[in-house]
């Protein structure tokens, strides 16, 4: 007597879902790497429109992109990063001590090391006005830019902080400013969704001293 038991397919509708995301992933973090592109979300858009992927809702997380960014530099621009890391690192550490008397936070790539050549310097500084912080840079004859960015604080609650972007010995710095009473709450990281990791001169001066961490 036959069975009336039907074979599984040999690629589960999972398994082919997950091996779209992981290649979505790698694809979005070359772009990262290798295009100037520096938004997370736009390189998916970007990855998913090359592979010729039906829709957008099967696209991988900003932490999935992340894991494959590391594996991509890891193996294509290692030495890179590596100097990438150290002077990043050590021009973060400059302009920090040039902003002490605002309390600055090193954000992002800096901290966690995953840099591409597009990406900028991001610090937090706490200052009762943007205005003090465009003196301070006109003081010391700074050229830079001002403008707004939004930052995520829950599922839909979005803040606009002054921003003040100038360069430095070749690599662009970008400083949010925030309000004395708003600063003890960093907004969510774009890529977990979790407070952001901020570090203090001391703290950024630990990881220069300590480059394998």
């Amino acid at each position: 007597m036959k069975s009336s038991r039907r074979h599984s397919p040999s690629h589960p509708p999972r398994r082919v879902g997950q091996h779209s995301r992981l290649h979505t992933a790698t694809e979005a973090a070359r772009i990262l790497a290798e295009e100037g592109v520096v938004d997370y979300q736009l390189a998916k858009r970007k990855a998913a429109e090359r592979l010729a992927l039906p829709g957008q809702s099967n696209l991988p997380t900003n932490e999935e992109v992340e894991h494959a960014l590391v594996e991509h530099l890891q193996l294509f621009q290692a030495k890179q990063l590596a100097q990438r890391i150290a002077e990043h690192r050590r021009v973060a550490c400059e302009a920090m001590k040039f902003l002490e008397a605002y309390q600055p936070r090193a954000v992002g790539t800096v901290l966690t090391g995953i840099i591409t050549r597009y990406d900028d310097i991001q610090l937090h500084v706490c200052a009762d006005s943007p205005e003090q912080i465009a003196m301070t840079l006109m003081d010391h004859s700074i050229p830079h830019d001002q403008s707004q960015r939004r930052f995520r604080y829950g599922k839909d609650r979005y803040v606009e902080k002054p921003v003040f972007r100038f360069t430095a010995s070749d690599i662009n710095i970008e400083l949010a400013v925030f309000a004395p009473a708003e600063f003890r709450e960093p907004p969510l990281s774009p890529i977990n969704g979790k407070p952001m990791k901020r570090a203090s001169f001391k703290e950024l001066q630990t990881l220069v001293s300590s480059p394998e961490r």
